[in-house]
């Protein structure tokens, strides 16, 4: 007997986009590109992250002081966790025992223990003016994070909660992303024209070795899904660059109208979803033709991006 499940496959699940300003998120069917529906969040929802067991999406509301726990499949929302305060940025520990938020606002940085359903609050980290973006390396050892204001890069022991040095870089630092190898961390330079290059490996501070010319406003990384290159969003050029992570260099260029933002990446790595930050759009760049094949209009300041069908990170 045939499989019904087989016949009639459960449909594609859709594509998240956070509206900042709106203090909402939509819901993108991505078999008709268009917005499903659109559910209430607590206010300035900027990043998402998927939890360790991938039952449930994490939205970090900044100025609502709270988390809404999304289903990735369906869109539902299944609880909101308040007391949680000013969650800018968001990850979880490759170990998925850590839950670490940026305080962007108050100038610290949050970690919480997870036992796969509820957080605990263990250490405060006060780090300096403004913590913008975090990146984990992959043993869970280090937490790095951008302070935007004060044009930094810091780094804090995982198992003590303390930080361990600080260095500076370049103007107004965004995302960050880590090579495979843990060697070497790429940063988002929003208040330039590329991405800075930082040396991490060993136990001394971080080492800046090269600024990658991209384009004005280098702001949010996604990996391309193959782990060789990465893509990152200048917000100003209004372009979105590849970069080889090996070669250190930009490969690729694509147009990004609108104040291009975060992004993910289709599963099969040819599509980037992009936010248009002032266009108020969800982009869909094709990268084998190199152009945007798609438009959808979304809220006020278009944010975090994601979907449940990704490349590999």
């Amino acid at each position: 007997m045939a499989n019904p499940q087989a016949a009639n496959p459960p449909p594609a699940p859709p594509v998240f986009v956070l509206n900042s300003l709106d203090a909402n998120v939509s819901v993108i069917d991505p078999a008709s590109w268009a917005e499903s529906q659109r559910f209430a969040t607590g206010k300035e929802p900027h990043h998402l992250y998927l939890t360790p067991d991938e039952k449930s999406l994490v939205i970090a509301n900044a100025l609502g002081d709270s988390l809404t726990f999304v289903d990735p499949r369906t869109a539902q929302v299944q609880r909101v966790v308040t007391g949680i305060v000013d969650p800018y940025h968001l990850r979880f520990s490759p170990d998925m025992k850590w839950f670490i938020t940026a305080a962007n606002r108050l100038n610290h940085i949050d970690f919480y223990r997870w036992d796969g359903k509820e957080l605990t609050l263990v250490q405060r980290v006060p780090t300096g003016k403004t913590p913008s973006h975090l990146w984990i390396d992959s043993k869970s050892r280090t937490v790095y994070s951008t302070m935007q204001d004060s044009d930094e890069l810091v780094a804090i022991d995982m198992a003590t909660q303390k930080l361990k040095w600080r260095v500076k870089t370049g103007p107004m630092p965004a995302d960050l992303y880590g090579s495979p190898d843990d060697k070497t961390l790429f940063i988002g330079l929003t208040g330039g024209k590329g991405v800075e290059v930082f040396d991490i490996s060993g136990d001394q501070p971080a080492r800046s070795v090269q600024i990658i010319p991209t384009g004005a406003g280098a702001h949010a990384f996604r990996g391309a899904g193959d782990g060789k290159h990465i893509y990152v969003s200048n917000r100003v050029a209004n372009t979105i660059s590849k970069i080889d992570m090996a070669s250190r260099q930009a490969v690729e260029s694509y147009a990004a109208p609108g104040g291009p933002d975060c992004m993910d990446v289709s599963a099969d790595g040819r599509y980037i979803y992009v936010g248009a930050r002032w266009a108020r759009k969800l982009l869909v760049i094709d990268t084998h033709e190199k152009k945007v094949v798609r438009s959808v209009n979304v809220g006020k300041s278009p944010h975090g991006v994601w979907t449940l069908h990704h490349a590999a990170r």
